[in-house]
């Protein structure tokens, strides 16, 4: 910085600009993180290329630009969650492996049209997707909802009758948690993951989240709360699977999947035009089709368990803005599968919480049109001209 000594004997110093990051500017620190969270270039290939271009820069430095200072970033990636929920009648669900500290692990996506949102954890139980779900608060709620919930899975009804004199109630960490359970002799495994599971539940709903919000998903169990959507893309790849030892078999599988998408042509015709006599009749075909015996007995078994999900496959038919797959999900999820691929694993939690946050910006720019460049060089240098992506989300959604 320059020093100027003024007739007085006193000095003017210059002053550092307000967007420069320890030795480097705005336009520098974008440019890292940009080539890591977006291009997917490693770590030694960008210092590489940063040496090329004649700028000097460690190793440390270019790791500390991507994993340090990045505060404002999470807590804008942290108030996505709540509202993209808040203004949407149906979300996408899905998860991933994602190691970390060499230990298997896992990261859920959260999202629609409008915002995606990412979130690595340990598991992928139910218990861990009602806690996402509540969007930072960790509340565990006993009410009429937690009471239900746990009547609905079938909980030993006077045990039952024995802890509802403590409705209502609330706890607001796991430790105080788990002491009610063992307070009102809750031990059992099981008993204790639906009570926990309720009171989680209960605590969603209490938060303000619509109880008729639709979580469409691939069928994984973790995903079947609130109003369950399932995938048809995935449902037929059930029978996709299904290999016929002879002729007869084979044809009765392939007219078995001709029927199949001609009854997805038909739903996706009635989302466009829903009437109450369309719906009665794509009932009945369902019907007809899920019941069918063939000589293939895998095939039967899989009609069967596709029929058991009736509510979940035709909730479009009650809905007609619930999408009928979950591509959405798939593809904004794909993201992590890639850079497994290139750089394998977390190492630390910062590490960690880095990668959720940028994965969730930039997917969530994507959807909003917003050039992640731009988006991150606006941030970087403090301007804010681009308005944070939670109202965005709220004007875009509909009313």
């Amino acid at each position: 910085m320059e020093r100027w000594q003024t007739p007085s004997g006193d000095y003017v110093v210059g002053q550092v600009p307000k967007d420069v990051r320890g030795h480097y500017g705005s336009t520098l620190v974008s440019f890292i993180l940009y080539q890591y969270y977006h291009a997917h270039v490693t770590q030694p290939l960008i210092r590489e290329q940063l040496l090329e271009f004649g700028i000097d820069i460690s190793a440390g430095q270019i790791n500390n630009i991507i994993t340090e200072g990045n505060e404002v970033f999470h807590q804008e990636k942290d108030q996505i969650l709540p509202v993209g929920l808040e203004v949407s009648d149906y979300v996408h669900v899905d998860d991933t492996g994602a190691r970390h500290k060499g230990q298997n692990g896992y990261c859920t996506h959260i999202g629609n049209e409008f915002f995606a949102w990412f979130q690595s954890t340990h598991c992928k139980s139910r218990i861990n997707f009602l806690t996402l779900l509540q969007a930072g608060h960790s509340d565990y709620v006993l009410n009429h909802d937690w009471l239900g919930y746990m009547a609905s899975y079938r909980f030993p009804r006077g045990k039952l009758a024995q802890i509802a004199s403590h409705v209502p109630a609330r706890f607001d960490t796991t430790e105080k948690w788990k002491a009610f359970l063992d307070q009102v002799g809750i031990g059992s495994d099981l008993h204790v993951r639906i009570a926990t599971e309720g009171a989680l539940l209960a605590g969603v709903l209490e938060h303000g989240i619509n109880p008729d919000l639709a979580i469409v998903s691939d069928d994984a169990g973790q995903f079947n709360v609130l109003v369950h959507a399932l995938c048809w893309i995935h449902a037929e790849r059930t029978l996709n699977k299904i290999v016929g030892i002879n002729d007869k078999q084979r044809q009765a599988i392939e007219e078995i999947r001709t029927r199949v998408w001609e009854l997805y042509d038909q739903l996706k015709r009635f989302k466009q035009r829903p009437t109450k006599r369309e719906k009665v009749r794509i009932e009945t075909c369902f019907d007809n089709l899920f019941t069918t015996k063939t000589c293939c007995m895998t095939l039967n078994l899989a009609l069967k368990r596709i029929y058991e999900n009736k509510q979940e496959l035709l909730l479009v038919l009650s809905r007609p803005g619930i999408p009928l797959h979950n591509n959405l999900s798939e593809r904004d999820i794909r993201e992590y599968v890639k850079k497994r691929k290139i750089s394998g694993s977390t190492r630390n939690d910062i590490g960690r919480r880095c990668r959720d946050t940028f994965t969730s910006l930039k997917k969530t720019c994507r959807k909003l049109d917003i050039p992640f460049w731009q988006y991150l060089l606006d941030r970087v240098t403090g301007s804010h001209q681009i308005p944070f992506l939670s109202e965005l989300i709220r004007q875009r959604a509909p009313c």
